[in-house]
């Protein structure tokens, strides 16, 4: 981006006309408002775009590793690990983290209403001496991650031998599936491999419990999302049935057809859960990532150009319903297939399919991406192309519903096989990025910032500014800043924060009226105009503050 050049002689009157002409911040259009079609962006660097990988907690996928339950310092160990997960996140340029939270119907926080998780320690049901989810989101938000905390609904255990397998005796002492066993169904059945045990989701008591047991987390701990993945009735094995006659029975509602009763259980849960999360916190945003096929066309005229499973009929999950009926504010479809002939689910036939299902609503749009399948034989000759990953992000620029990716899961990423990690977040993830706004949540204006000191020091430029007002409560306060460099002494034009050419970084707001961050990619001897912009729990942006100046 370009920006216009001043003479010493005009420095003084720039930054003095820029305090005269300020806006009042009802008024002002805000920073965000520059990135208007009039503006040319690089499409490499986008201002706005959601970056997240999935932190999977169940059987100790991601976090924490299964070794730190005998670390001699068990929570030391853990704490770590999830900082140099975070560590990873920031490299990459991340803003922010899908956790696991409530893996199989426990908790990784003290809940009133469910056990501990056994991923803590290894112990279903023991108490890990500290509160994980606790730290997790102050962690995360030190880094200015946002925290979107990952529940599985209806999932009670895992398979034997490592999980419960069908077996309430196995499972924490106390657990309330052991005190209403009649909530439960084991499938497939007992006695059958890989057996296990769900809630039943279609009993109105469970679905009421399984929600208040969420919402504890949600109102308790400062998160910025709830998340659900594509478990609700579990995926068929073989050909057994999901034994819910009694419940179909006593508990229709009218419905007839078993399929459409099942489907509208889940809408229920997909619609009560958000009207909740909305009544506690209205700024906290609710997504779903589904299975990456609603229907087949074949089966639908509406559905996509597949002929893969279909997830409104395998697990009774309406995932477009949902969107349309704009019940949840985010959709992240797992699209785990390659970009070639694969009638199945060719990836670039399935982009273009959510896009048009989310356009004209206002749920956001991120692809869940398969980094675990990368490098890895077992996948086929597709996924031994180290630029496989990068060519889905590039196909994504192709449609403007597409405001980010979220990666399965850390510990692939991280791995790195073929070096397409390397690859993808070079060409897509270069600068910083800002989490998409989400216009339709609660907002007030916000002032901007004002710097009131540049300092050069050893390890870059030292930038101290003032939040002039805030608002009280959530609202019309800044939660963090985004800081953006010119080179030069500028006064930096009207596009010139239209992309992420010029962002430097973000950074979580602190308490107190000041505040301080240091540039270290600041070169020494370089000239510098920098301005602050202040944003809010909806990434909603400020005004520009006035230019700040870095001579020497």
């Amino acid at each position: 981006m370009k920006a216009t050049q001043l003479g010493a002689a005009g420095l003084v009157a720039a930054l003095l006309g820029t305090f005269v002409s300020v806006t009042p911040a009802s008024a002002a259009p805000s920073a965000a408002d520059t990135t208007t079609a009039a503006c040319a962006t690089d499409p490499a660097t986008p201002k706005r775009q959601f970056r997240a990988m999935w932190i999977s907690s169940v059987v100790n996928i991601d976090w924490p590793s299964k070794a730190s339950q005998t670390a001699p310092d068990r929570i030391a160990a853990q704490q770590a690990e999830y900082r140099e997960l975070l560590d990873l996140a920031g490299r990459l340029n991340h803003n922010a983290v899908v956790v696991q939270v409530r893996p199989t119907a426990d908790a990784l926080w003290p809940s009133p209403y469910e056990p501990w998780s056994e991923y803590l320690t290894g112990v279903r049901g023991q108490d890990p001496g500290w509160d994980p989810l606790a730290f997790l989101v102050d962690e995360s938000h030190k880094r200015n991650l946002e925290f979107h905390a990952w529940f599985n609904p209806y999932r009670v255990s895992m398979p034997a031998p490592g999980g419960a397998g069908a077996d309430l005796a196995q499972l924490a002492p106390g657990h309330p599936a052991q005190q209403h066993p009649e909530w439960t169904f084991a499938y497939p059945p007992a006695g059958v491999a890989g057996s296990r045990l769900y809630y039943n989701p279609g009993i109105p008591e469970v679905r009421e419990f399984v929600q208040t047991a969420m919402m504890d987390a949600v109102k308790r701990y400062d998160i910025d999302g709830v998340h659900f993945d594509d478990y609700f009735y579990p995926y068929p094995s073989g050909t057994y049935q999901v034994p819910d006659d009694a419940t179909f029975a006593a508990h229709n509602r009218g419905f007839t057809d078993r399929a459409d009763w099942r489907r509208d259980n889940i809408n229920l849960l997909i619609q009560e859960m958000n009207g909740k999360i909305k009544a506690a916190k209205p700024w906290v945003k609710f997504g779903v990532s589904p299975f990456g096929i609603w229907r087949n066309k074949t089966a639908d005229p509406l559905g996509s150009d597949t002929t893969g499973s279909q997830s409104y009929d395998i697990i009774s999950a309406d995932t477009r319903k949902w969107i349309k009926q704009e019940w949840i504010d985010y959709v992240v479809p797992q699209l785990y297939w390659y970009i070639g002939q694969y009638p199945a689910a060719d990836y670039a036939r399935l982009v273009p399919w959510w896009a048009e299902t989310v356009r004209g609503t206002r749920v956001q749009l991120y692809i869940g991406q398969a980094d675990y399948k990368s490098g890895d034989p077992a996948y086929g000759s597709f996924w031994q192309n180290p630029r496989e990953l990068s060519d889905h992000l590039t196909l994504n620029r192709s449609y403007p519903e597409v405001q980010g990716n979220v990666h399965f899961s850390a510990v692939q990423v991280r791995a790195n096989r073929l070096g397409a990690t390397d690859i993808y977040a070079a060409e897509h993830y270069s600068r910083p990025a800002l989490v998409p706004a989400m216009p339709h949540l609660p907002a007030r204006p916000l002032l901007f910032p004002v710097v009131t000191k540049t300092t050069r020091q050893a390890d870059g430029v030292r930038l101290t500014w003032r939040q002039p007002a805030d608002g009280v409560g959530p609202l019309g306060t800044a939660t963090s800043y985004a800081i953006y460099r010119f080179d030069g002494t500028t006064l930096p034009v009207r596009c010139a924060t239209a992309d992420a050419a010029n962002l430097v970084g973000t950074v979580r707001a602190t308490a107190g009226a000041s505040q301080s961050w240091v540039d270290t990619s600041a070169e020494p001897g370089r000239r510098y105009t920098y301005q602050l912009t202040a944003l809010d729990r909806s990434a909603n942006e400020s005004p520009a503050s006035p230019p700040a100046f870095v001579l020497r």
